[in-house]
């Protein structure tokens, strides 16, 4: 199976992890990811709020060279998935072209392709006694009239896959609310008191990490817990796991650990606990 794939800027930078466990699982699966040729930003998350003609080209220039590759499109990061439908709507709307292929979120992918039912079938390591909540962000599932998601206020995809993995997804109701990921250079103040309302729903919960499908998101998320522990009083070290990165290490793949030491928050303690990484040996980094 072939599809193709959009990486955008974040994934060939802040998000590498994201792009190498995403491809790895893809490997894993016996799918060929053909990433787009000539691809350009999408312009998330500035240029839409400044030129709206130059947003619209910048995403249809991308899905123009999609068109001539013959396959869906992956779209893993959440904001260029969220640009990418943006346009293909617009242009269906104003009488543009049918595309005649999918723009597609990895989750979407998963599932429509029926390899989710593969995956259980590949995992090695099953990721037992793992407590998370899935945080599917602000942009992965609305405006539902553009991402087309009929359960956009309570996605599952993601607690699906993760507990075929083996993990336990815990329920929440913070899964699509937002972290403030496009005010992290304006509006520190909200983008704090966002996160830091993750992080206390998080664990009142019970979870002991939190798993996202978003670059910005898990950036965000994994980077600010030192900065909000500090001026909140109170104590966070949760791991932010890409959903690929907690797959591709049930399913045994050999990169997981230098996906694991990119992190803010080192998940490997955690792991080690559950007897899902070796001894104590990521304490010698």
């Amino acid at each position: 199976m072939k599809a193709s794939y959009y990486p955008g800027c974040a994934l060939h930078g802040t998000a590498l992890e994201y792009d190498e466990s995403a491809r790895a699982v893809a490997r894993l699966l016996d799918v060929e990811l053909v990433e787009l040729p000539d691809w350009n930003c999408c312009g998330a998350s500035s240029a839409h709020a400044t030129d709206e003609v130059l947003a619209l080209n910048l995403a249809v220039r991308n899905l123009t060279i999609a068109g001539t590759q013959g396959m869906d499109l992956i779209v893993p990061c959440a904001a260029c998935y969220s640009r990418l439908k943006a346009a293909e709507r617009k242009i269906s709307g104003d009488g543009g072209r049918d595309n005649s292929f999918r723009v597609l979120n990895p989750l979407e992918f998963l599932f429509l392709s029926g390899l989710s039912v593969r995956l259980q079938e590949l995992v090695k390591r099953p990721l037992t006694g793992l407590k998370v909540v899935c945080y599917y962000g602000c942009l992965l599932v609305r405006p539902p009239d553009v991402t087309g998601a009929k359960q956009y206020e309570h996605p599952e995809e993601m607690d699906r896959l993760i507990q075929l993995m083996g993990a336990e997804p815990i329920p929440w109701s913070y899964k699509t609310d937002c972290c403030g990921g496009s005010l992290v250079l304006t509006r520190t103040d909200i983008v704090m008191r966002l996160t830091g309302k993750l992080f206390e729903k998080a664990i009142e919960a019970g979870a002991e990490a939190i798993v996202v499908a978003c670059p910005l998101c898990q950036s965000n998320l994994d980077s600010r817990q030192e900065e909000i522990s500090r001026e909140s009083g109170n104590h966070y070290e949760l791991p932010i796991f890409y959903f690929t990165e907690l797959i591709g290490l049930a399913m045994g793949h050999r990169d997981a650990d230098k996906w694991f030491r990119r992190h803010f928050v080192d998940p490997r303690k955690l792991l080690a606990s559950k007897g899902l990484v070796r001894g104590r040996s990521y304490e010698k980094d």
